[in-house]
């Protein structure tokens, strides 16, 4: 059966029940449906005060991955295996993903809820419009471009240069169309003409705000804290300026609020904000984080992608704002996608091939390498395939161990939290030895041009970093303006350690490339851009929109 169809024979227990499960009671909720919750205002301040004092909180666990192939690495799909494995051996674990973006919904990558036995549901709601939170997102990120047009056309009392504005408007889309346009053609009541640029809504820096804002008053102060451009004295506009600050903050007075969900067993879930690993910061929301550590023992949650790139924001961004460290980190990883980063062709990867393997491997080994430079032990799950052969699987158990690391076999796909007991196992005996010793990568003092060169020659493992000159003069406008000690947050392919898709297995010592930097102040980071990553991505040539359907009685097919 397909991830849909097994999803959709499976029979969800009401969301008021999974709640009591974490001793979240009916009045603590605003349902959106039987199955689908959010948590009040009033719970939510309740988890916060609680997960604030360290004896209060529980062992917070991050799963990531090798660097993605197309054979696929299911990280997700482990790291709600290894919730229901936690639960299945008595421990009281909780579960804190991302919301999917309806860009990869329709594109190539596909939802973020799992796949086989291992799913949260309902799956469909989830993988589309959910309860509403990336729509809010977008319009919120749509009415700050629409008052700063309406600024300018109306007078421009804060004497905006319209060449300067940096606010891209977005869509939850794959629009490649978007990307660069020229906007306010017409009349002269029609706007100001300008080239203008549009991003996906999960790169924007509104789901970055609402991803590290933990109340509405901080949600407003980093929303004044945007900068939307520079006045004709080249000075910093912030959006605060235009005081609207309020309205927008309206229309995110409950998107900011985490949701609750189930898995396929009926252990609990929260899922919320959908930042993107590549282009963004990666992680599920500090207020869906908390709120799992403040009802959970044993907290599973997933930064995006690899850990060159979603765990490294996670630890050097999220942790850094949230005041939280991991006991213990799981690194996704594939014998057949292994095999592929040793020069295996995908059609081939169901032939025993051992020596690919160990060639591959140095991928792994990468990352292995890459989360000891944070002091959190690291923990292999296998996601096994039918074709993974005992040899294999031998080899790479060896591999791992001779690197300081335990592979585990991992059978979440195709049995659920019983396939991912041995996993869930070894998991808590890590976190409970407490060898953890939690530290970022670099220090808040350290210069933003020397933040990049640290994680490029420590993670991804360049040779040297080579800044446009541009890129290096806004780095320095940037730390005289004040903005010196926030953390960075590099944009690059997801299919290379490196800044090259090209570049598999484990490239070293090559120039990596900065052409550009954004400073996001209300999220409270800077962006480094390398290479050619664009924050719009474009359609495949057969997306998986051809395959999506829905019939007279509203349900869905094709969807994964």
């Amino acid at each position: 059966m397909t991830d849909i169809e097994i999803a959709q024979k499976n029979v969800m227990i009401p969301v008021t029940d999974v709640a009591s499960k974490i001793g979240i009671k009916p009045e603590d909720l605003e349902l959106y449906g039987p199955y689908k919750a959010k948590l009040t205002m009033k719970k939510l301040r309740e988890l916060q005060a609680k997960a604030s004092d360290p004896s209060g909180r529980g062992k917070l666990i991050l799963v990531t991955a090798i660097t993605p192939t197309p054979a696929g690495e299911g990280k997700s799909t482990v790291s709600i295996g290894l919730g229901d494995g936690l639960r299945k051996i008595g421990k009281n674990a909780v579960i804190a993903l991302r919301e999917p973006s309806l860009g990869p919904c329709f594109g190539v990558k596909g939802g973020a809820c799992g796949g086989g036995h291992a799913q949260i549901v309902p799956m469909e709601d989830i993988n589309l419009h959910f309860t509403g939170d990336i729509h809010a997102i977008s319009i919120a990120n749509n009415l700050i471009a629409a008052l700063i047009d309406n600024h300018i056309q109306q007078g421009n009392e804060l004497g905006i240069d319209p060449r300067t504005v940096t606010w891209k408007r977005c869509v939850d889309l794959n629009d490649r169309q978007l990307r660069n346009i020229v906007s306010g053609l017409g009349a002269r009541t029609d706007g100001t003409p300008r080239e203008d640029h549009f991003q996906i809504t999960v790169a924007s820096e509104i789901m970055a705000i609402i991803c590290l804002s933990r109340s509405i008053s901080e949600l407003k102060e980093r929303i004044s804290n945007i900068i939307i451009g520079k006045n004709y004295n080249r000075e910093n506009v912030k959006f605060g300026d235009l005081k609207c600050t309020g309205a927008v903050a309206a229309l995110l007075k409950d998107a900011i609020r985490p949701n609750l969900v189930q898995t396929l067993e009926k252990n609990p879930v929260f899922v919320h904000g959908g930042p993107f690993a590549n282009i963004a910061h990666g992680c599920n929301s500090i207020n869906a984080t908390l709120s799992a550590l403040a009802t959970g023992d044993y907290v599973v949650t997933e930064a995006g992608f690899a850990a060159d790139l979603g765990a490294e924001k996670f630890l050097d961004i999220k942790c850094r704002v949230a005041g939280i460290a991991p006991s213990a980190v799981v690194i996704v990883a594939t014998i057949r996608a292994l095999k592929m980063h040793g020069g295996v062709a995908k059609t081939e990867l169901s032939k025993p091939d051992c020596a690919a393997l160990e060639k591959g491997f140095a991928n792994l080994k990468a990352h292995i390498e890459n989360i000891g430079k944070f002091g959190v032990p690291a923990v292999v799950a296998v996601n096994k395939f039918i074709t993974d052969t005992d040899d294999e699987i031998a080899l790479l158990e060896k591999l791992c161990k001779e690197n300081g690391s335990t592979a585990v076999l991992c059978e979440g796909w195709g049995k659920g939290g019983e396939g991912a007991v041995k996993l869930a196992e070894v998991v808590a005996d890590v976190c409970d030895k407490g060898k953890a010793d939690f530290h970022h990568l670099y220090e808040d003092s350290l210069s933003l041009e020397k933040k990049i060169e640290k994680i490029a020659t420590e993670i991804y493992h360049a040779g040297s970093v080579e800044f446009q000159g541009s890129a290096l003069k806004k780095l320095k406008d940037f730390e005289a303006q004040g903005y010196g000690k926030l953390p960075v947050c590099v944009a690059k392919t997801q299919n290379s350690i490196s800044h090259d898709p090209k570049l598999v297995g484990d490239p070293r010592g090559y120039v990596f490339p900065v052409r550009d930097v954004q400073l996001y102040a209300g999220a409270g980071f800077v962006v480094a851009l390398a290479g050619d990553i664009m924050t719009m991505p474009g359609l495949p040539k057969a997306p998986a929109a051809l395959n999506i359907d829905v019939d007279d009685d509203g349900i869905i097919s094709g969807l994964f």
